[in-house]
């Protein structure tokens, strides 16, 4: 039912040619001087294919294999959020070899709904760019007749509200804005943005929010009403719909990608890979890409990326204390 993020002809034929594979073993000298050196490279996805962060894994992978000359293929590793996928990383050769498309929920969100032992800490990591950013957008069925966050106010019972998961930015966003409303809620989490939109769609939960690429496709159908976005200004592609922030509530929360190695990878290398990564979003094919999925680049070095998303802990960590709300897993 939902709008599919689209590639290019080439990078889906690349999608569909590029099947899970193995752990790679990287060449060439210890520095990196020579890198990549001959040997492929493997970008680590940890959702399924079809979403948007394979997508996004998929628009890199063809314009990079062209730049570094050597085969660029995507793995889904799929499983807590992309924490799983995270661990393998870790866990793999720090010779640029193998990379991973990393969402920054699961680095300043996800920490504040999984025990500490479980969660996620970018010092663990070395950062090769920051990629691209993508807004929440809070919707419901016209049936329903929620058009403002006042109608839900004025709703007289408790919202049930669905969320892309536990530990989301979509879970954060609607938490911290119904706490500030003072609206009683419930979270109702799903396993991501498609059966959220669903369930909206469905009448099994009153709102829900997703990210505005999945999203943007039945608002302009008029199947989805959107109500208010969670981003920092309107963005243009909903020049209509009021952010929360304008509405008075500190609940600015986007989803944000970046490009990981295993720590301790050469500095030669993570330029070397800087450097394709930049080729790759000056492309008419890769704007296009992001244009057409509604994403904000983000294409900063890692270290501004690290500091943006270790500020963003810090302030989820403060509110989430402040308004007492609850991030683990919904009864």
């Amino acid at each position: 039912m939902t709008r599919k993020l689209v590639v290019s002809g080439l990078g889906l034929a690349l999608a569909l040619a590029v099947s899970a594979c193995g752990s790679n073993l990287g060449g060439g000298s210890g520095d990196g001087s020579d890198f990549p050196g001959g040997d492929p490279i493997t970008i680590y996805v940890g959702a399924d294919p079809g979403g948007s962060t394979d997508l996004i894994a998929r628009a890199l992978a063809e314009p990079m294999s062209d730049d570094l000359g050597v085969a660029v293929t995507v793995e889904n590793k799929p499983g807590a959020n992309g924490a799983l996928a995270a661990k393998e990383l870790a866990g793999e050769k720090a010779d640029g070899h193998t990379i991973m498309v990393f969402n920054g929920s699961l680095a300043f969100i996800t920490p504040l709904a999984v025990p500490e032992d479980e969660a996620v800490d970018i010092a663990d990591f070395e950062i090769v760019t920051g990629v691209s950013q993508d807004d929440y957008v809070l919707v419901s069925a016209p049936s329903s007749g929620l058009k403002t966050v006042a109608d839900i106010k004025a709703a007289g019972k408790a919202i049930k509200y669905g969320t892309t998961g536990v530990g989301t930015g979509s879970q954060l966003a609607q938490a911290l804005l119904f706490a500030q409303a003072g609206i009683q809620s419930t979270a109702v989490p799903f396993d991501g943005g498609n059966p959220t939109l669903t369930a909206v769609l469905g009448g099994q939960v009153d709102v829900g929010a997703i990210q505005l690429g999945e999203a943007v496709e039945q608002i302009e159908a008029g199947k989805l009403t959107p109500i208010v976005t969670f981003a920092e200004k309107r963005p243009s592609y909903l020049p209509d719909t009021p952010t929360a922030v304008e509405e008075g509530y500190d609940t600015p929360v986007q989803q944000s990608r970046a490009v990981f190695a295993p720590k301790g990878t050469p500095k030669e290398v993570l330029d070397r890979l800087g450097a394709s990564a930049k080729k790759a979003f000056g492309t008419d094919a890769y704007k296009k890409f992001n244009g057409d999925n509604q994403l904000t680049p983000n294409e900063v070095p890692g270290s501004e990326l690290r500091d943006q998303w270790t500020a963003n802990l810090d302030k989820y960590t403060k509110v989430v204390d402040q308004y007492k709300i609850d991030m683990g897993e919904q009864k």
